[in-house]
């Protein structure tokens, strides 16, 4: 029985899904962060349990020669960044097989998954910063992000992946908060006032948002007077959150100094994002992204393209610009709202932003658009395409689908469906299980009225951690 904080000295024999090294020690699997295949390690054993061990490094003992030098002080204290200690051409190839593994063990394909795109900037390139604000031990309020599967905070200046300005937009808060006595939230107790700083760049300009228990914070001229000396343009919301909640933001924004939203230009369309629009946070990836998913469904253009889970409509207007028609489907209001003033103002006629969830909007569109040449892209959150939305693409008859994803785990459950890999079992309430009918078949076989993937590619939107964006073009067989 190896017991906790036992010092273990062993090689690393592969890498995990999470970028973490893991070392194979007398039948126990340990999972140790910042160990690359083949080094030669000593690490602290955490906990064992039911044969799976978690260790934190000590010393590397040999290099690997993939091994960088990270830039991040709080490298694995801060529960971000996972992969600084990994040559950057090595964390295209990891993602590339974390695409390729999930498929496969999850969705039951064994397909072809191409290397990774890479992000012109692989450090500073993040657009969006989100940051709890809270209080140490003592009762000072801190600023920083949380340690991994925790809410402990780990105070930092700067980050890496974000540019100058958020160290910048960092000092100016722990100036303001020290110089008025405002206090970071205290998760536990239920006190304090500011619980988080959020904040955009769209063009240049600046959209900032303090998350607070209550509408009004002291002094607020002085804080827009410190931002006006390092933002030449910006706006200061103030989001009232005073839930027991993980959720971020709450539903009452109130605008206290600058614009309501902010405008920029891409590829030929000009578009505006508020506080709550969702943009990818990586612009150079986002543009490659972008292009390649319009070559996908646009290729004579006389093609319905139907865009669900649309964010702010930037992707819609594109597709608008080179489709016959388009539909946005979008949950959330500002988004719409944004979509509908970038139609007007790119004089987009045959653009039509829906408002409401895709498996209640998307059945009416395509019944609308019977008999056009229809087209799909899904950009769905985190959590995958609902089932009642994959059910509805196999009934539809589209001929093709693409899908943006930026989970590998539920890309994988949800093209285990589309390709009728996985089935749900008769009589369970949605279980999964493997298609007996693709028994014996090849892999690159697909049965009648089921997708088959023509395209998986791999993108870095997030360069330095362990998340990835995925492109994935479908092609239906014909019953």
């Amino acid at each position: 029985m190896i017991e906790k904080n036992t010092i273990i000295t062993a090689v690393t024999s592969a890498i995990g899904s999470n970028g973490e090294g893991i070392v194979r020690h007398e039948g126990i699997t340990f999972f140790v962060p910042a160990c690359l295949p083949g080094e030669k390690v000593r690490f602290r054993v955490l906990k064992v349990k039911d044969g799976i061990g978690y260790g934190k490094i000590e010393e590397i003992l040999t290099p690997a020669e993939e091994r960088v030098r990270e830039k991040c002080p709080v490298f694995l204290r801060c529960g971000g960044c996972k992969l600084q200690h990994m040559e950057y051409g090595t964390q295209l190839y990891f993602k590339q097989n974390i695409v390729k593994d999930c498929l496969r063990k999850i969705g039951g394909l064994n397909v072809e998954v191409k290397p990774t795109v890479k992000s012109d900037l692989p450090y500073a390139y993040r657009n969006k910063l989100q940051l709890p604000v809270g209080v140490d031990k003592e009762g000072n309020t801190v600023i920083g992000f949380y340690a991994e599967r925790s809410h402990r905070i780990v105070p930092t200046d700067s980050c890496a992946i974000h540019p100058k300005w958020a160290e910048k937009l960092i000092a100016v808060i722990k100036r303001y908060c020290a110089e008025w006595g405002v206090e970071g939230y205290d998760e536990d107790r239920k006190t304090g006032v500011l619980r988080h700083i959020v904040a955009r760049e769209i063009g240049e300009n600046f959209l900032i948002t303090l998350v607070c228990t209550q509408k009004s914070l002291p002094a607020l001229p002085h804080l827009i007077e410190l931002l006006s000396m390092v933002f030449s343009v910006f706006s200061l919301y103030i989001n009232v959150n005073d839930k027991d909640t993980n959720v971020i933001l709450g539903k009452e924004f109130h605008l206290v100094h600058g614009s309501p939203v902010y405008e920029a230009q891409e590829q030929g369309i000009l578009y505006e994002a508020g506080p709550q629009t969702f943009l990818q946070v990586n612009e150079n990836v986002r543009s490659k992204l972008y292009n390649a998913a319009l070559k996908s469904v646009i290729e004579t253009g006389d093609e319905v393209v139907v865009d669900a889970y649309s964010g702010g409509g930037l992707l819609t207007a594109m597709l608008a610009k080179r489709a016959k028609r388009v539909y946005g489907i979008e949950l959330e209001p500002e988004a719409v709202a944004c979509a509908n003033s970038l139609k007007q103002k790119n004089g987009l006629k045959n653009m039509t932003n829906i408002c409401g969830y895709v498996e209640e909007k998307l059945a009416a569109v395509l019944e609308q658009e019977r008999g056009e040449k229809v087209r799909l892209i899904l950009d769905p959150p985190r959590a995958g395409i609902h089932r009642s939305v994959l059910k509805a693409l196999l009934e539809s008859g589209i001929p093709s689908l693409t899908i943006i994803s930026c989970n590998p785990s539920t890309l994988a459950r949800d093209l285990g469906i589309l390709t009728g890999r996985l089935i749900e079992k008769e009589g369970s309430n949605g279980e999964l299980i493997k298609n007996p009918a693709y028994e014996g078949l090849a892999d690159d076989e697909t049965l009648p009225g089921y997708y088959a993937p023509t395209k998986i590619q791999p993108y870095d939107m997030f360069p330095q951690t362990k998340h990835v964006e995925t492109l994935v073009c479908l092609a239906r067989k014909a019953d």
